[in-house]
């Protein structure tokens, strides 16, 4: 199949927008403006910003737990150490103070002052803002201003919002297998003329869902294929003999911390005229010199249809969206239930994503830190990492659990994974690092890890001699 079809999808989402609006079936959300006397579009791009940390930033990876609850969350872990289960938990009942290692926020964004001003500000002004959904009431002028600022940093012409990133995947992937419908002229689209969808066997959960449900629907048809396997993929492509192809993927894994070969995936796009989405949750405003992220990274921008992504992680906020063109934001808006059927993001949180994305941009010593620890964490303990995300595996649930609790007693909130979000015999410890991590921090924490590591590179080292 000629790569040409990859434009196609164009003029089949048009063909679909323009049946809706034949039936009058077609949505726009209409912002809601606040009074231009007390605020105007220029006080939501003017946030003050810094050239190094401030005592704020630790703030985001110090964290406290009371007395009792660490005792009791120590109890509820088990240990390879008889006497660790019979310790006193009224030993202490002072709060025990832990460096977080196992939380989404890469560039310490939440503790930013524009961000606390951007947020009270608009809390002391408007409260949550309307609440509604966003085709009834719940869409605003800050609303608006912040679609506009991640469609410019995903260099897309639009962007729209959802209440979360799993509500963003969600939305694409039921209007993505309404199209099927709306072409075809039969009461159903016959097996030809469904939409076919690969996914990665590793995709998010949101994505999974959102699959099953176009599955659900009739109108798609889903093709797994091995991660990250560009082999198994286009041969699943080749043999496939249905027009409307789909390619939904991680950028960056967040159980595994691996990337997603995005610049492979664009050659096969070119081969077979898929659509290329991308759930770029992990790397938005952590990779690429502006935080574009994996795109930008990869330097693949325009190649990628469709871009998913979340408020939660780098920006330090809440919420989520999809950046993409005019005529998906129609399809979406109109046919994308989660994103339909949901109340819309609070006022105060719009406002502090925007000035959140806004200080991730210029602030750009922050991406730069991360990627220091990145190379940091590498020096030290020998893994062969790839992100900020990084995975000990370490087998069984009992042995994640007595790692996490060794941490939890070293001053480390780590949590161990454990099934169903990882297959059974892979659990393991999630490390994620920070902007606002130091040097320091990342010494004591692989001094405390090296029983793992050293059993991980040892278990990679024999691997390599296969």
């Amino acid at each position: 199949m000629s790569g040409d079809c990859a434009w196609q999808w164009d003029a089949w989402v048009d063909r679909a927008v323009s049946e809706l609006a034949s039936k009058r079936l077609l949505r726009s959300t209409r912002p809601i403006s606040f009074d231009p006397t007390t605020d105007d579009d220029t006080t939501f791009q003017t946030f003050e910003t810094f050239d190094r940390p401030g005592p704020w930033d630790r703030s985001s990876v110090e964290v406290a737990v009371d007395g009792p609850t660490f005792h009791q969350w120590l109890a509820d872990l088990p240990s390879s150490s008889p006497e660790a289960n019979s310790e006193n938990e009224n030993e202490n009942e002072k709060a025990q103070k832990m460096v977080l290692f196992s939380g989404n926020d890469y560039l310490g964004l939440s503790s930013h002052p524009a961000v606390r001003q951007a947020a009270s500000k608009a809390a002391l002004h408007y409260g949550m803002g309307p609440r509604g959904s966003a085709l009834i009431c719940g869409y605003t002028n800050y609303h608006r201003l912040l679609e506009l600022s991640l469609a410019r940093l995903k260099h897309k012409d639009h962007c729209i919002l959802c209440p979360t990133g799993f509500a963003a995947n969600m939305a694409f992937l039921t209007a993505l297998a309404s199209i099927a419908s709306l072409l075809s002229p039969l009461p159903k689209p016959t097996p030809l003329d469904r939409i076919a969808i690969f996914s990665d066997e590793l995709n998010h959960a949101s994505i999974i869902d959102g699959i099953r449900l176009a599955e659900r629907q009739t109108e798609a048809k889903v093709f797994v294929y091995r991660h990250s396997d560009m082999l198994h993929l286009d041969s699943l492509l080749s043999s496939c003999s249905m027009r409307m192809k789909v390619v939904i993927t991680d950028s960056l894994f967040s159980m595994d911390g691996d990337f997603a070969p995005l610049p492979e995936l664009v050659e096969l796009r070119k081969k077979h005229g898929f659509l290329l989405a991308i759930d770029d949750a992990h790397a938005t405003l952590v990779c690429g010199e502006n935080g574009g992220g994996a795109g930008e990274y990869f330097g693949c921008e325009k190649e990628i249809d469709i871009c998913i992504g979340t408020l939660s992680k780098a920006v330090g906020c809440h919420g989520g969206f999809i950046a993409t063109s005019k005529r998906w934001k129609s399809l979406i808006q109109s046919r994308g239930r989660s994103f339909i059927f949901s109340t819309t993001i609070p006022v105060p949180v719009v406002a502090a994503s925007l000035a959140a994305i806004s200080v991730g941009r210029r602030e750009r010593w922050r991406r730069r830190a991360i990627w220091r620890r990145v190379q940091d964490f590498y020096s030290l303990s020998g893994l062969p990492i790839s992100s900020p995300i990084i995975s000990i595996v370490v087998g069984t649930e009992e042995a994640a659990l007595s790692a996490s609790r060794h941490l939890l007693k070293s001053g480390f909130h780590v949590t161990a994974i454990r099934p169903p979000t990882v297959a059974p015999n892979s659990c393991r410890l999630r490390i994620t690092l920070s902007a606002a991590h130091t040097v320091d921090d990342i010494k004591k924490l692989v001094a405390t890890l090296s029983p793992w590591i050293t059993t991980l590179n040892s278990n990679l080292l024999e691997f390599s001699k296969l």
